[in-house]
This record gives C-alpha cells, sequence and structure tokens, in this order.
C-alpha cells in the first residue's frame, strides 16, 4: 500500500461501515424532518450533545436558516443536512464515502428538497471558490486527516466575511489507551500511523484497516486561530465508551471569520 492513498482506504472503510448500520450514517426519519420543518429540531457536532441554537446566529432567524449558504464539510449520511433543508438553508454536503452521499442522496429525494452532493477529499482544496458558505459545518472527521492545518485554511478561504464555522473534534485520548481496557495505556500521542512504522504494520494486518490520527489542541484550535479565524464560543463532550466513561473526549467550537 502506498501511504499517499490512505484517504482512499479510509473513504472504503467507512463505506463499509455504512453497510453495516454505522451510528453516524443512519439517516432522519421522515418524522423527524417535517419536526424540523416545524421547529423542532437539534444537529450534534460530538457524539451527546446538541448544538446550542444561539451558535447559528446571526444566521438563525424566527426559527428559520432562509436562504443561509450552507457546507456540511465530511457531513454525509443524512442527518444534520437534511434539518438545514427543512428550515429553509441552501445546502451543500461534501463527502469522501460514496455510501454516505447516498443516503444524502435518499433523504432528498424522499423529501424533495434541493441540495449540491459533492464527493471531494478534504485533504485536497477544496473545490469551492473563495467567499462561498455563510456557515460550515463540520462534525468530527477530521480525526481521518493527517493534515488538519489545510482543512482550517481551507474553511477559511471559502466562508464569507462574518461567515460562521462550527466543528466537532476529538483529543484523541481513545488512541492512547488500548481499545478492550482503557484504564491501559499502550501508544503515544500524537497517534500517527503514516509516521510511526510499528502503528503502519499494525494498520495493514488488520483485515479491513482504515488511518485514523490523533491532533493536538495547538492543531484544532490554535490551527483554526492560525487561520484567520476568531474563537466565540466551545464545549466539550463524551461518547460515554473507553475512556469517555471517565473523562471528556470530544470538544465543540464555533470560530467567525472577522
Amino acid at each position: 500500500m502506498n501511504k499517499d492513498n490512505y484517504t482512499d482506504i479510509n473513504a472504503r472503510e467507512i463505506d463499509s461501515w455504512v453497510e453495516d448500520g454505522w451510528e453516524w450514517s443512519l439517516p432522519i426519519s421522515h418524522e423527524d424532518y417535517i419536526k424540523a420543518k416545524n421547529g423542532q429540531w437539534n444537529v450534534v457536532l460530538t457524539p451527546s450533545k446538541p448544538v446550542p441554537v444561539d451558535w447559528f446566529t446571526p444566521f438563525y432567524k424566527k426559527s428559520s436558516l432562509d436562504s443561509v449558504k450552507i457546507l456540511g464539510l465530511a457531513s454525509g449520511g443524512g442527518q444534520q443536512m437534511p434539518v438545514f433543508a427543512a428550515l429553509g438553508a441552501d445546502c451543500t454536503v461534501l463527502d469522501y464515502s460514496h455510501k454516505q452521499l447516498d443516503n444524502e442522496r435518499m433523504v432528498s429525494e424522499r423529501e424533495c428538497y434541493p441540495i449540491n452532493i459533492i464527493r471531494a477529499d478534504m485533504t485536497k482544496r477544496l473545490p469551492f471558490d473563495d467567499d462561498s458558505f455563510d456557515l460550515i459545518f463540520h462534525p468530527v472527521s477530521n480525526c481521518y486527516v493527517e493534515d488538519v492545518y489545510h482543512v482550517w485554511n481551507e474553511c477559511f478561504r471559502v466562508l464569507k466575511k462574518g461567515g460562521v464555522l462550527l466543528s466537532g473534534m476529538n483529543y484523541g485520548l481513545d488512541y492512547l489507551v488500548e481499545e478492550d481496557n482503557p484504564r491501559l495505556i499502550v501508544n503515544k500521542l500524537p497517534y500517527n500511523p503514516l509516521r510511526d512504522e510499528e502503528l503502519y504494520k499494525r494498520c495493514l494486518e488488520k483485515d479491513e484497516p482504515d488511518y485514523q490520527f490523533s491532533h493536538t489542541i495547538e492543531e484544532q484550535i490554535g490551527g483554526q486561530l492560525k487561520a484567520g479565524l476568531i474563537l466565540t464560543h466551545l464545549y466539550e463532550d463524551t461518547d460515554n465508551e473507553g475512556i469517555g466513561e471517565f473523562i471528556p473526549n470530544y470538544i465543540a467550537t464555533r470560530a467567525v471569520k472577522p
């Protein structure tokens, strides 16, 4: 395997997770879509806590996101974007998993709303002009990307002035410990199988390999600031599994392009 094509391997592996009923690939129901149209909705960037409604300021007005241009970055699966579409947003979703985008397409056809569906690798230049979006919704996914500085720079580029970036990230603590025994530390951080031959060999030995990465706070939050964004809000969250039983292992942030 060529180390340079890890994103293709990850996309294929996520496709297989979707086929197996992965939690983050289960599209919202028709009933939940109708509730969203009637103003009853929530979305998540991290496993548990809903994103506060005031994080959508200044775009959320009178229970509507009418005509707000939203990019769902690595946000396929038919979970968040249908809610934004129900609220009247002009939605674009970008993902690298065929199956996640199939779910987006299925929900949009079922509910008869337009959405721009794009398959692209977020480790490359995003296929959008500068200043294209009012809001970017980026749930936990940059753990599949080695260079998060690139992601933040691209988010800054495609956001309009005054635009908002909502991001979900993990701290990478799950990679520190044994998967079946979170009390046992077995790796060092940052976790990067492309920079550690032992981790790389372990990935190769898996029946269905995927390549994941931990990132430092300097990369995750400092990277947003370095890109030129202004941090306005954050909260911590947990999935209540593994090391998440003992400590928050996720963070969500709101940042603005000045």
